[in-house]
């Protein structure tokens, strides 16, 4: 079975980065979810919390993430990456499921 969605080498060693100045307790980790709002009335949400009972727990390099059942239905096959270029940086979500 394949992951729900995948996390590049640069972004786990970014949220690794940012994860040691955050206060996540031993049963947190980072959540990837879904959200209405925006052009198209989805837009991805990224933020440490703590696991919930439903929760799927992926693990990355020693990294948790968590996801929402909702949420993985239209997280498949995406993948989060994280840029440190020209045009600024920050994670991105490349999802080969979008129309645009």
């Amino acid at each position: 079975m394949s992951q729900i969605i995948e996390i590049t080498e640069k972004a786990v060693a970014q949220i690794r980065q940012i994860s040691a100045n955050e206060n996540v307790g031993p049963d947190g980790g980072l959540r990837v979810g879904v959200v209405g709002g925006g052009c198209s009335g989805l837009s991805y949400k990224i933020e440490f919390s703590s696991a919930k009972e439903k929760d799927h727990l992926l693990t990355f390099a020693g990294v948790r993430v968590l996801i929402d059942p909702k949420s993985a239905v239209y997280l498949k096959g995406v993948t989060l990456d994280f840029q440190d270029g020209l045009q600024g940086k920050g994670f991105i979500f490349v999802n080969p499921n979008a129309k645009n």
